[in-house]
């Protein structure tokens, strides 16, 4: 069975289950690096937020034997345990003073992102591009973003150098930069989870700090690659680090800082980003095969 004929079958067994005051379809989804996944939404009648499911996993799991009845009772399910109810009135979206404080930055490659570049505003940095959001909050669905398009930059009667102006402050402010040791990034996410002291100790047994190696990502571990673009931060970690470093790349939502070290060749660590980027990363989550370079004497990024 084709994906597109299983989503239909999906979507029609989701919509007999939640019954008539729901409305439930199918929808092809762009993601990061032109990657196309298929949604499931679910509208509730009279609303006008709809979360949606992806259904990838889904599609491995009938290809593996799950029945489709199954698959869409855990969907259904998964709506359930994570309402989003009533409306959200986007009436404020038009008033471009109101959103000045929430206007944010993050960080994606050019290569793979062409299609999606034509259309938002940006500015380029090295081979990576800088695009603008809107860090949306409600108590009623929580967090969220809006990509701000060029449509919406000339509603605004603005322009890319003021919000990037705006971004450049709101970002840290709103998304804390996070430094620190693999061990140390990862022992935040387990004490999250209230993992037992037992587990803690074998993971950090697990995450040996042999390579000198620092990441640097967000708060929220969402789009934390930008945090190199922070005022200051690079110049922070040159210090930590006593000199110069590789940034490597390693998603989006992350980068890893190596220190200067003219035994490691460079090429090494290119192949290494290569690698890494089609065996561990999803391909929606990867920023760049290229390694850059931090000058701590001449305070600037470069690409290598």
């Amino acid at each position: 069975m084709e994906m597109n004929y299983f989503a239909d079958r999906i979507c029609k067994a989701v919509g007999k289950e939640l019954g008539k005051d729901y409305e439930v379809k199918v929808q092809q989804v762009r993601k990061n690096n032109g990657i196309c996944r298929t949604g499931l939404l679910v509208l509730e009648k009279d609303g006008n937020t709809a979360p949606t499911v992806y259904l990838e996993s889904f599609y491995e799991a009938y290809k593996n034997g799950m029945p489709v009845g199954r698959i869409a009772g855990s969907i259904v399910r998964i709506y359930r345990e994570n309402p989003v109810k009533g409306n959200i009135d986007l009436e404020f979206f038009r008033d471009f003073g109101k959103l000045q404080d929430r206007i944010c930055y993050r960080l994606v490659g050019k290569k793979g992102n062409e299609t999606l570049l034509e259309g938002i505003p940006h500015t380029d940095y090295l081979d990576l591009a800088i695009c603008f959001f809107y860090a949306y909050y409600s108590d009623r669905v929580g967090e969220g973003s809006i990509l701000i398009h060029n449509s919406h930059m000339e509603m605004w009667h603005t322009c890319t150098e003021e919000l990037f102006r705006l971004a450049r402050v709101n970002t840290p402010v709103l998304f804390p930069w996070k430094y620190g040791t693999l061990w140390e990034i990862v022992r935040e996410d387990i004490q999250a989870g209230q993992e037992e002291d037992g587990e803690e100790a074998a993971l950090q047994a697990s995450v040996p700090d042999v390579i000198p190696m620092r990441i640097l990502t967000n708060s929220k571990r969402n789009y934390g690659a930008a945090c190199i673009l922070y005022p200051g931060v690079l110049e922070e970690v040159a210090q930590r680090m006593g000199g110069s470093f590789y940034i490597l790349p390693s998603s989006v939502h992350e980068v890893i800082f190596m220190p200067h070290d003219r035994m490691r060749p460079e090429e090494a660590l290119k192949e290494m980003i290569y690698d890494i980027n089609r065996s561990q990363v999803e391909p929606e989550e990867v920023l760049s095969d290229s390694l850059y370079y931090y000058d701590a004497e001449m305070k600037e990024t470069r690409l290598l």
